[in-house]
């Protein structure tokens, strides 16, 4: 055995995805459940964002990109802060990650 795979053996599971199977599993089984596991929101994905995503597929923006959100995502996400909650930032006091554990491991990385 490597050393790589005595290590992934001590690897358990993940404590969000299992909190988050139970909630689906009750709910399946007809209870009215509150999920605080994955923060999934119990929306289907807007339109516009699904159309979005199609068209970034179709244009090749399929690679990729810098840790912390492309440029132009950083820009639009400080106009939404400024339009939506009058709230004004840099483009370097913006980060984008795919969830929270990602952007606070991130932060605190870097300390």
């Amino acid at each position: 055995m490597s050393i790589i795979s005595n290590n992934l053996k001590r690897i358990k599971p993940s404590p969000t995805i299992a909190v988050t199977q139970k909630a689906r599993e009750l709910r399946a089984a007809g209870k009215d459940v509150v999920g605080l596991g994955a923060g999934e929101p119990d929306f289907d994905t807007p339109i516009n964002v699904k159309n979005a995503a199609i068209k970034a597929i179709r244009d090749g923006d399929t690679k990729y990109t810098a840790v912390d959100g492309t440029p132009a995502l950083k820009k639009a996400i400080l106009k939404k802060f400024k339009r939506e909650n009058k709230l004004n930032y840099k483009l370097d006091e913006i980060t984008v990650g795919t969830g929270g554990k990602q952007v606070l491991y991130n932060t605190l990385w870097q300390l």
